[in-house]
């Protein structure tokens, strides 16, 4: 089975973007927020079927791990009372998809953030979209200010309510920073790469794991800059008296494909233990384009992992299904309940 764990809904119908720009300028205007929008099943449909849909076909992608539009997210934006409409109306909107395509995707939670509010506040719709909507896991945003990082570490104890429900509750996190209000980052250009980066760092540097020796996070987008400079932060590491990284970090620290060239994965998988990897495509995402050097898609990150001479079978088969299966230990039961199989 080819699981992608890294998908988002990049496709909503345009009633969906302009009630969010409705609902922005209703709080800056002290206004009433206006309802919620009435989409129909088949609008939906009409977007999503020549894009995600499209691309699984053709790529051959059994099943995708969906979530909200992370650049969407917009922790920075408003209040708490506005993320938590505005997480709620992006969840709901991932089940309706779960409930139209159950062979296709399987979903994963945004969170009701707000730069200087507590962790905890995003339990609740934690637990209901993981008991209720039949999640499997969460994203979880290290910056909600929107890359002006006010919040503390995510290894500092504020985090630590947050992290015993996701204990608690068998989810992992992927961390996923938002769209950007600091005019010195391009969203997914720098912003995303700085996140995954700055996440890695604040993991080395801190005991998080020896207090949570189950937590688990997906570190995306190949993981920023870390497998390019794995040596950097082992020598960092060592300097420090830490641990090696394979004992401090790899039993609960994993990495994703979206990586979108093939000296890039190559890189990633030299470097990194294909224990630690999970495949994902972050289709139709980032980088929606053809590569005119190959004249395939630079987001067909399954092409990399076919093509690579550097994982056998073996190793390839953990990256597509059975490290995403230990990853997220709801995932499994989920996919049977869903009645999702593999292509032949």
């Amino acid at each position: 089975m080819i699981i992608d764990c890294h998908g988002h809904y990049t496709s909503e119908p345009p009633a969906f973007i302009e009630f969010r720009k409705q609902q922005v300028a209703a709080f800056n205007n002290s206004s009433k927020e206006p309802a919620p929008p009435q989409i129909s099943d088949d609008q939906i449909r009409e977007k999503l079927e020549p894009a995600q849909l499209k691309f699984q076909r053709e790529r051959g992608t059994d099943v995708t791990i969906f979530s909200p539009r992370a650049s969407a997210m917009g922790h920075h934006v408003g209040d708490a009372k506005l993320s938590a409409s505005w997480t709620r109306i992006c969840n709901d909107m991932i089940h309706r998809i779960l409930n139209l395509y159950p062979k296709n995707f399987i979903g994963v939670c945004q969170l009701p953030q707000t730069p200087g509010v507590r962790p905890e506040n995003c339990i609740a719709e934690l637990e209901r979209c993981i008991k209720e909507l039949g999640f499997v896991g969460c994203n979880l945003n290290p910056d909600p200010s929107g890359g002006y990082w006010k919040e503390p570490p995510l290894t500092d104890k504020w985090w630590y309510p947050f992290y015993e429900k996701m204990v608690e509750l068998e989810v992992p996190a992927m961390v996923h920073v938002t769209g950007t209000c600091n005019p010195a980052f391009h969203t997914t250009g720098s912003h995303y790469i700085n996140g995954d980066t700055t996440a890695f760092m604040q993991f080395l540097t801190s005991d998080l794991f020896r207090d949570f020796p189950t937590l688990k996070f997906v570190i995306p987008h190949g993981g920023g800059a870390v497998p390019y400079h794995w040596g950097r932060y082992r020598g960092i590491a060592q300097d420090m008296k830490r641990p090696p990284l394979t004992e401090l970090l790899l039993h609960n620290v994993y990495f994703d494909t979206c990586v979108y060239h093939q000296p890039g994965i190559d890189c990633m998988t030299k470097v990194i233990p294909a224990e630690n990897i999970l495949f994902a495509s972050e289709m139709v995402g980032a980088v929606k384009g053809i590569d005119p050097e190959t004249g395939h898609y630079f987001d067909d990150t399954r092409r990399y992992i076919d093509g690579s001479t550097i994982l056998n079978a073996e190793e390839k088969k953990k990256i597509f299904e059975a490290n995403a299966l230990k990853v997220y230990p709801r995932l499994a039961k989920q996919i049977q309940k869903q009645g999702i199989a593999a292509s032949a």
